[in-house]
């Protein structure tokens, strides 16, 4: 957020005499002033209970001990906060230290309308009358709550990092008195030059007012410099009260005159000759704006003039905005390098629905391998911020789609978009891009998903052009002749007022000309080519009889396989494995279908009974290990019943007790090794390990080493625990480590273990019955825990044991992200 709206930069106030830099407001550290004025100083500041920066409005000193002004002040926090609209900037909350009462509000970074002006002069008509529609937008609102702004002016408008512009300080704003009221009228107040007739003469506060200052600020934007112009204040005033005001002649001779008609009316000295309401001011620029638009004859041509309209009406839908909202805050904490896991997951967790079909999403087949997770936490440590991102907004794309109107057809793109995505990242070679795959993949069909959810008409235009028997035409073609541009622009447009990174807007954008005969080089490049195979994959399973899509699918892989440097088998058995996993994404979202529907096809499972044999044999084969992943055990001796015997309780009482201890201890400062010796402990008493060491990894010499443990006689052994990472032929804890899988090894004399157990550990350790669990962050191993028992076959887990043991490991990651 740049300098704050209400304020001038003048001359300081009196706060910042009385506070400094570093001091603290609450629990808030200040950072700097923003902007400042006679009543107030605004400053950055941080949270750190939420981790986030805000912007906190600051009364000036000696005010605060006029009660009054005090209420009058808590009035405004009540009246701004009552009011929720994405184009508002959200006051958090409010409070008083030492008789001095603050206002805590969100941090955005941008600019301000007055900047921008300073900067450019007069904007284009089509991007002023854009802003000031956005502006109305959250007036109107406001007004129907019975909140007037009263002073909105240029520096009171910020325009974010998406373009949208948003309303910030109601710094005086009043409820609009009930008529049936008996309450004296409250005085009204505001910006000279922007004040209107009424408000000049003291009237109560109206949405008249409101409606006038915004035609003061869109006349300002159209000629770039004030429409007041006048040194004097007292001069200024009156000519609002006695004058009317319009635009001048030589204002831009884009502004035509219907442009200059509402404008006029906006302006009008009689309240009652102006529009009713926000709403009718909005949607009169709306109408201007439409066939400028559709005619192809904004300043930016006929392209760029569709996309600003199609973005403007989609705007002004009651999803879009909050969806863009949504979007742009995912994708920022996925990209930022100072976003934390807790900040994370303190944003996901104000979204209950959101959370939980998170932690399912997480838990479904497409991550399967990571174990059982349960907190956001951890799948924000486990998954990674770029795969915490793909999930979330995927579901936030979904979240918004939900019109009973065309359902059917939302969820057929919608499926259709995450087979692609699911598709991609399984084609990726490189584990690290398989994110990045998912994600372009998916959002080559973002302009098609939100054509179909905010213009279903022309949607339905469209397929109809395409799948036409007379005169059938390509899909960019037909969506050109309807909205005037193709799916892709529109999708790239969206992309870039999100923000979205280039990366991910390049991978949105299809390749052209031939299919490269062998992989490219540039991963980017390469990505691009199996989002577009990806994408024909998905349309072949979407719209195929079943009986021809093998034959499809195989002459989709005839065509790419070269392109995409993996082998026709791999292309195949990535098919079938996601679309496996689409199906367990699909419930995880709570996606249901209409039985025998096009989406239906895509949710049906295929026979993979010989692709699972030979995948199993494989990863058996490739590691030794595939039958050693670690599992809930149920193997004990049964009782004359039939029955298993109870567990001792004791065991998930102590790691319970344990991991709630490592919570309380990792909320204050902490050091790392008493935290990880705290872990180990739990495990050790809980479990009743023979041994337990902690092992870290050396980064010069890519070796993991034990550096402590538990036990008789373990510090001679923990000297003796080195894995070298990289070596030619790793043992069995090296691919443990470099897999990240959790793994039991419940008899160690098995020859084909024995065999991959390296001679230190068969001359020391030399444990029957091991458990390995490895720490990655980022999919990289840092850290293994080793924990043995001397009886062959003596660790039994049932599932509440292996959950908390894992939770225990996470602990351990989650500590050293935290110690940095």
């Amino acid at each position: 957020m740049p300098d704050h709206p209400s304020f001038s930069n003048s001359r300081p106030s009196l706060a910042s005499t009385t506070l400094r830099v570093s001091d603290t407001l609450g629990r808030f550290e200040l950072r700097k002033i923003l902007g400042s004025g006679a009543q107030s100083t605004v400053w950055l500041a941080f949270d750190p209970r939420l981790e986030r920066e805000v912007a906190i409005k600051v009364m000036r000193p000696g005010s605060g001990s006029d009660q009054k002004a005090l209420v009058q002040w808590l009035d405004e926090a009540r009246s701004v906060g009552r009011v929720k609209h994405p184009n508002i900037v959200p006051v958090y909350e409010a409070d008083i230290q030492d008789r001095q009462p603050y206002l805590v509000f969100e941090y955005i970074a941008g600019k301000t309308l007055d900047q921008i002006l300073k900067q450019r002069g007069a904007l284009a008509p089509q991007e002023a009358v854009a802003l000031m529609m956005d502006v109305l937008d959250a007036v109107a609102v406001a007004h129907a709550a019975d909140v007037v702004h009263r002073d909105l002016k240029p520096s009171n408008v910020l325009v974010d990092a998406a373009g949208r512009a948003r309303v910030m300080d109601f710094g005086i704003a009043a409820r609009i008195p009930d008529r049936h009221s008996t309450d004296p009228a409250v005085p009204s107040g505001g910006t000279v030059g922007y004040l209107s007739p009424e408000a000049a003469n003291g009237a109560a506060p109206a949405a008249s007012m409101d409606i006038f200052s915004a035609g003061v600020v869109l006349a300002e934007l159209l000629m770039g410099k004030p429409l007041i112009d006048e040194p004097d204040p007292y001069r200024a005033v009156y000519r609002v009260v006695h004058e009317q005001l319009k635009l001048p002649a030589d204002v831009n001779p884009d502004v035509d005159e219907k442009l200059r008609a509402i404008v006029m009316r906006a302006l009008m000295l009689d309240p009652k000759q102006r529009f009713l309401t926000a709403r009718d001011f909005q949607n009169e620029l709306e109408q201007w704006a439409k066939p400028k638009a559709a005619d192809g004859q904004g300043e930016a041509g006929g392209s760029n003039s569709t996309l600003d309209f199609l973005l403007r009406r989609m705007r002004h839908k009651s999803d879009f905005p909050a969806l863009s909202d949504s979007v742009v805050r995912i994708q920022s904490m996925a990209t930022s390098e100072t976003e934390s896991v807790n900040s994370v997951t303190n944003e996901i967790l104000k979204d209950v629905a959101l959370t939980n079909k998170l932690l399912r999403m997480v838990n479904s087949a497409h991550y399967a391998h990571r174990g059982s997770i349960n907190t956001v936490s951890r799948a924000v440590n486990l998954v990674g911020f770029n795969g915490i991102r793909n999930m979330a907004l995927s579901l936030v794309l979904l979240e918004h789609m939900q019109d009973k109107a065309h359902a059917g057809q939302l969820k057929e793109e919608f499926l259709r978009s995450l087979m692609a995505g699911a598709i991609g990242g399984e084609l990726c070679p490189v584990s690290s891009d398989g994110e990045e795959a998912f994600i372009g993949a998916m959002f080559q069909n973002l302009g098609r998903l939100l054509v179909q959810f905010y213009f279903p008409e022309e949607a339905s235009q469209v397929r109809m052009r395409v799948q036409s028997t007379r005169e059938p035409v390509t899909e960019d073609a037909a969506a050109a002749s309807v909205l005037g541009l193709t799916f892709e622009e529109l999708g790239l447009g969206i992309a870039k007022a999100w923000g979205l990174p280039q990366s991910m807007q390049r991978c949105m954008r299809k390749p052209v000309g031939a299919v490269p005969t062998k992989a490219p080089t540039d991963s980017g490049e390469r990505i691009r080519w199996i989002a577009l195979a990806s994408n024909e994959m998905a349309d072949v399973l979407l719209h195929s009889d079943p009986k021809d899509v093998d034959a499809r699918i195989q002459a989709v892989t005839r065509k790419y396989v070269q392109a995409l440097g993996v082998g026709s088998k791999d292309i195949q058995s990535a098919t079938v494995t996601a679309r496996q996993k689409l199906i367990e994404l699909a419930v995880a979202m709570e996606i249901r279908v209409t039985p025998g529907s096009a989406a239906a096809k895509l949710l049906k499972a295929p026979d993979t009974t010989a692709d699972k044999n030979a995948q199993a044999k494989a990863v058996e084969a490739e590691s030794g290990l595939g039958a050693f992943e670690l599992h809930a055990t149920n193997t004990g001796p049964v009782d004359a019943t039939g029955r298993m015997p109870r567990k001792d309780p004791r065991v998930t009482e102590t790691l319970t007790a344990g991991i709630q201890d490592i919570t309380n201890a990792m909320v204050e400062d902490f050091k790392l090794s008493d935290v990880l010796r705290m872990i180990l402990e739990t495990m050790f008493r809980a479990m009743q390990f023979d041994h337990i060491i902690f092992c870290m990894r050396d980064a010069k010499t890519e070796t993991m080493s034990g550096r402590f443990g538990l036990g008789n006689g373990v510090e001679p052994l923990v000297k003796t625990f080195k894995v070298p990472l990289k070596a030619t032929i790793p043992d069995l804890f090296a691919v443990v480590c470099n897999k990240g899988t959790d793994t039991m090894i419940s008899d160690a004399t098995e020859a084909r273990i024995t065999q991959r157990l390296p001679e230190w550990y068969r001359k020391g350790l030399c444990a029957p019955t091991f458990l390995l669990l490895p720490l990655l962050i980022k999919g990289a191993p840092f850290g293994l825990i080793y924990a043995d028992k001397k009886t062959r076959g003596a660790l039994e887990l049932d599932d509440k044991e292996l959950a908390l043991l894992r939770t225990l490991r996470n602990q351990a990651v989650m500590a050293f992200k935290q110690s940095g």
